[in-house]
């Protein structure tokens, strides 16, 4: 039992060391950084309006298409590098399958950038 739990040292010193870089990250930086509070700074900040106004109010709907935005390129992304790496090792007819089924999610991802590109969520004033 003992040289089988010898294999896993490695990992568990990995993950030691990765523990006190964290740490010392943190700590350093509570220790490093300036410290300059003002109600600015300590306030909070959400979808551009005021967090303590009436919940009831209208605000500009750009940010709910600029969070779609960032939606549809974080799917893409995350998607798309993993897609390409394990559609080399597939059989070609899976492979054929998986080419179109993902050029289906790009077509609907191109719809919604087109959406938000016509509704101006792009241009900023």
């Amino acid at each position: 039992m003992n040289a089988f739990l010898l294999q896993y040292l490695p990992i568990v010193i990995l993950l030691a060391i990765a523990a006190v870089i964290g740490v010392g990250f943190l700590v350093a930086a509570a220790v490093v950084a300036p410290k300059a509070p003002d109600p600015e700074k300590l306030s909070a900040y959400e979808c551009g309006f005021n967090a303590f106004d009436d919940a009831r109010m209208k605000f500009d709907v750009r940010f709910y298409l600029v969070s779609i935005l960032f939606i549809i390129f974080d799917l893409e992304v995350a998607f798309l590098f993993p897609w390409g790496v394990a559609l080399l090792k597939m059989p070609h007819q899976t492979a054929v399958f998986a080419f179109w089924s993902m050029m289906a999610f790009l077509g609907v991802l191109t719809v919604g950038f087109i959406y938000e590109w016509q509704k101006g969520a792009l241009e900023w004033e």
